[in-house]
């Protein structure tokens, strides 16, 4: 099996050094794109928007493969050609594209007329290759890159890199990773490599060979989750060694391969100096770091399993960025023009619109591994009522089929008797009930057996071909005949959409027809379409909830939010997950979380182990500020209580903070559907041209008013926040007072206190505190304004479950606060209004500074203004 990998490596490592003709022959121009013909083969500019160009090139132009990314219907830009001795010029009102002649390589300019990106003359490689017997092409693209640029992207990712400049990745689809194609520059642009397939992201193609030198440590035999449910797993770690030599100083790019399916940790080190340390019960086979080396020898050791078979692969970083695809029939890829907000609101209209989640998504998502019987969940519902502790929706994770085998959509009776009735009673308790819904089936259960001879499973595997149409029309038939209808469960968990073990390699698909690897990372978004689509058919008065493992670009069409997967519980676990997020929230896709509390658990000494406590508030801290506030644990119950009186009062307080704020999340989550915003948001978006803020790993904006630090160390009463370059300022939110911007401050954080500041100019509507998102009418909001600069919000409003906002059923308030006149108008309400509109409503207005307005409790109103959807004027006095 070495011997066979070692092949595979010098294969690809013969791929740079094939080019093919790139000089122009002459072009046309058609009415959506500008077709270039070169030396040999074509390449298509295809203008998508003023500030978007898609880039196609084959030796022949055609596909069998379908548009998955880019089905919005948009109308197409107006762009001019022009020529000149040296090159062909395609240009959009915000963009331009210039072909070089002689090389073939693309430029672009912005609308300025400054170069952003160019292609690396010579760095179009298009390689005949097969796949499973079937032809295809290996596929390359390489950029330069500005030495001072930042790039953030490809996805979710367990490295712990949030600037992934230079960094390789092996973007495939595992449990905890989350492969998306897409980077976004500081430099002002965004790029979406359009390939379905596994893409090496700054692959590095040096090669050390790695040797076994025995095994080292105890074998520990761990509980760990598993496709066919809980299962132990005896695990002894093996110690690998090799050498290899570098010809000058610098930083290189290190990958290592662990060559299994998943691997239990990371270990590496170079003359002895740790470079990679990081294990959990699961891991992605592949994780990357960059490391300063000195020209000469150097010796490697990797700790890992003892039936890991490592590879390390390692190249000296450069300013350039390189994608590269083994399974392809055209290169292909999509360039965006402008700041972080104008790239993802293009990627959106182009791939689809995000819909709005339901208002009680955005309340507190209780789970646990699992509620073992219907009188388990309904007790632990009843609890947090009895409790005060507020939460929408719980969660019932896998196994409620019991006796029927695994994920045969029904019920087993002996646990629990009545859904129907459970469901019917948490609705009276004004909760709703997510359920775990796999996309693989026991082939041994009844269900099982119908999917199985009508030959819907991907071959030899239990997972359903959704690549196939009968199969996913089978599988929503059957979903809705046997959960949806007869229970009416509000929202649907999609578990393991990897699909888990990466079980499209190999196996052909979609009837045998295509090779799984053409397909490989989009399983999870033919997963969500089923079931969206499913939904807004048989239940089109529900607003759709879909919690996944994975996902791909233009998923965010479905609904569809996910989460990290089973990950562990410790502060570098955390760390990880912050990072993981922010590089998934800026590929576009906007709805994110994880489990707080870890999914891998200390076991029973949880419940009492002070130092667990104190990382679980931390987790939980940080959730409250990400897009779904959720907990979850294995073998665990989650319930606040059970960690004792000081966790639950410390975790009330943040699940009274989360609701207080509801207006302010619910309205962030319309500017997703309406304007394509973005609510957790790396701070490249708003402070792009701060390199100090760029550097921040561990900070981020909350919507457009909140910097959240969480803080992601242990034994903390005081942590260091970056606050970016902003002229007016920031509030410290615990105490109103005021702070320039562009400098390090040490804040108060202790265990009850993250460490949050806000914006200057923001306008931030608080409700009252509620136990659940439709206890009160928001008759009385406090609406807090953080002078300094001119401010605006828009508070929307509509009715929360059903798709009527569709229709034009919904409220919008407008707010703006003008510094140099110190006047508050609250503006004509907008929209065609809704069941349950507040007609008449009372603002309370509160000035925030150090002697008012701080903190999570109701402040001090200074101003009442009642409001009837007509324009008001709202003066502050002097001594206010």
């Amino acid at each position: 099996m070495k011997k066979m990998k070692q092949v595979t490596i010098l294969f690809v490592l013969l791929i740079p050094t094939f080019c093919i003709g790139q000089v122009v022959k002459g072009y046309k121009k058609q009415n959506d794109k500008v077709v270039i013909t070169l030396e040999k083969g074509e390449l298509h500019l295809s203008p998508l928007a003023e500030n978007t160009v898609r880039v196609q090139y084959a030796l022949e132009m055609k596909s069998q493969i379908p548009e998955l990314v880019f089905t919005s219907k948009v109308n197409l830009p107006d762009f001019k050609v022009s020529e000149s001795n040296s090159g062909i010029e395609i240009a959009m009102s915000k963009m331009t594209v210039l072909v070089d002649k002689k090389s073939g390589a693309l430029s672009y300019r912005n609308h300025e007329g400054k170069v952003f990106l160019s292609e690396k003359p010579e760095g179009r490689i298009f390689k005949p290759s097969s796949v499973q017997g079937e032809p295809c092409h290996i596929v390359e693209q390489g950029f330069n890159t500005l030495p001072d640029e930042y790039l953030y992207g490809t996805g979710q990712f367990q490295d712990g890199h949030l600037n992934i400049k230079g960094l390789p990745r092996r973007l495939t689809q595992v449990n905890t990773q989350i492969a998306i194609p897409f980077i976004m520059s500081s430099k002002g642009y965004g790029l979406l490599w359009h390939n379905y397939g596994l893409t090496d992201f700054n692959p590095a193609d040096n090669v050390v060979n790695l040797n076994p030198a025995g095994i080292s440590g105890e074998s520990i035999t761990v509980a760990v989750t598993t496709t066919n449910g809980t299962q132990k797993e005896t695990r002894q770690d093996g110690v690998f060694t090799g050498k290899f030599a570098v010809k000058e100083n610098g930083e290189y790019a290190i990958l290592l391969d662990v060559g299994q399916k998943m691997a239990r940790k990371w270990q590496l080190t170079i003359d002895g100096k740790e470079v990679i340390n990081f294990k959990n019960h699961w891991l992605p086979p592949t994780t990357s770091t960059l490391a300063k080396l000195t020209a000469g020898k150097h010796d490697i050791v990797v700790t890992a399993e003892k039936n890991d078979l490592p590879v390390v692969y390692y190249r000296k970083v450069t300013n350039e960025t390189v994608f590269r695809s083994p399974v392809a029939n055209k290169l292909d890829y999509v360039v965006f023009a402008g700041n972080s907000d104008e790239v993802i609101s293009s990627y959106r209209n182009l791939t689809g619109k995000a819909p709005l989640m339901p208002i009680w998504a955005l309340g507190y998502i209780h789970c646990r591994e699992r509620f073992t019987t219907q009188d388990d969940l309904l007790e632990n519902a009843k609890a947090f009522r009895d409790k005060k502790l507020p939460m929408d929706l719980i969660v019932q994770d896998w196994q409620y089929w019991g006796k029927y085998g695994w994920n045969s959509m029904k019920f087993d009776e002996d646990l629990f008797p009545d859904p129907a009735a459970m469901v019917k009673e948490l609705h009276q308790m004004n909760m709703r009930l997510m359920l775990s819904v796999w996309s693989k089936i026991d082939k041994e259960s009844v269900l099982g057996k119908e999917f199985n001879n009508k030959k819907y499973y991907i071959p030899n595997t239990e997972w359903v071909d959704f690549f196939n149409p009968d199969a996913a029309n089978y599988y929503w038939k059957s979903f809705s005949e046997k959960l949806l209808k007869p229970y009416e469960i509000d929202a649907w968990w999609q578990d393991a959409t990897e699909p888990e073990n990466d079980d499209l390699v190999g196996r052909k698909i979609n009837n045998g027809t295509t090779p799984g690897e053409q397909m490989r990372n989009v399983y999870p978004m033919y997963v969500t379409k089923t079931v969206y689509e499913g939904l807004r058919k048989d239940a089109p008065d529900k607003r759709v909830f879909i919690l996944t493992r994975s996902g791909f670009s233009g998923q965010q069409r479905y609904a569809s939010a996910v989460w990290t997967g089973d990950v562990g519980n410790d502060w570098e676990t955390l760390r990880r997950q912050l990072t993981a997020g922010l590089n998934y929230s800026i590929t576009g896709l906007p709805w994110w979380t994880f489990d707080a509390g870890g999914f891998f658990r200390p076991g029973k000494s949880q419940y009492t182990d002070a130092k667990f406590h104190e990382r679980f508030l931390r987790w939980f801290q940080l959730a409250t500020f990400s897009p779904l506030q959720r907990v979850h644990g294995y073998e665990t119950n989650t319930e606040f209580w059970r960690y004792g009186e000081k966790v639950e009062a410390e975790s009330l307080k943040y699940l009274n903070f989360r609701y207080r704020l509801l207006p302010y999340i619910y309205s962030q989550a319309a500017d997703i559907t309406f304007k394509n915003g973005t609510l957790m948001r790396p701070l490249i978006m708003d402070f792009a041209n701060d390199i100090k803020a760029l550097e921040q790993k561990y900070e981020y904006m909350f919507g457009s008013a909140f910097l959240v630090a969480p803080v992601v160390s242990e034994g903390v009463e005081n942590w260091k926040v970056y606050l970016p370059e902003n002229q007016s300022g920031w509030f410290n939110f615990w105490t109103g007072k005021q702070y320039k911007g562009g400098q390090t401050v040490q804040t108060a954080a202790s265990l009850s206190t993250i460490p949050l500041y806000v914006k200057s100019g923001s306008i931030i509507p608080m409700g009252e505190k509620m136990q659940y998102t439709n206890e009160k009418p928001a008759e009385n909001l406090e609406i807090r304004v953080y002078t300094g600069a001119n401010g605006k919000f828009e508070l929307y409003e509509d009715e929360g479950t059903n798709y009527n906002y569709e229709k034009g059923a919904f409220s919008i308030i407008p707010f703006e606060w003008n510094e140099e006149k110190q006047t508050l108008t609250i503006g004509k309400r907008k929209g065609k209004g809704f069941n349950g509109l507040i007609k008449n409503r009372l603002f309370n207005i509160v000035w925030v500074n150090e002697s008012n307005g701080f903190g999570i409790e109701n402040a001090k109103t200074n101003v009442s203004v009642k409001y009837n959807g007509n324009n008001i004027v709202v003066q502050k006095n002097k001594n206010e």
